[in-house]
């Protein structure tokens, strides 16, 4: 038993990381291609959170009704959701108004001078 996982760490990275964390990334980077807003990447996240959690007690014989490990599945799952929306959305502001916005990370973007 650990802080992040309950039945084992490679159920944890199986399910919660590849899983849950490849349908998170998904997720936000539809929702930013198609210009929605950034509060739909929250929602999804934390309704896709619930899925993960019942893999964990499906597959892995973790407990299904568990607080603590359903706020560390959501929270992975928001993060990477998040980061992936953001990633997408500076791509598409970069390379669709090449004249105004130029990139200043991976997540972020700026005017032009």
């Amino acid at each position: 038993m650990g802080i992040l996982y309950d039945n084992s760490a490679f159920a944890f990275l199986v399910v919660t990381i590849v899983l849950g964390g490849g349908a998170a990334w998904l997720t936000g980077r539809a929702l930013a291609r198609s210009w929605q807003p950034v509060w739909k990447v929250v929602a999804y996240c934390l309704l896709l959170a619930l899925p993960v959690r019942f893999l964990h007690f499906a597959l892995g014989g973790g407990t299904l009704l568990s607080a603590q490990y359903l706020i560390v599945d959501a929270a992975v799952l928001l993060a990477l959701g998040y980061l992936s929306y953001r990633i997408a959305q500076t791509t598409t502001m970069v390379n669709q108004y090449p004249w105004l916005y130029e990139r200043t990370s991976p997540i972020s973007w700026t005017e032009k001078r």
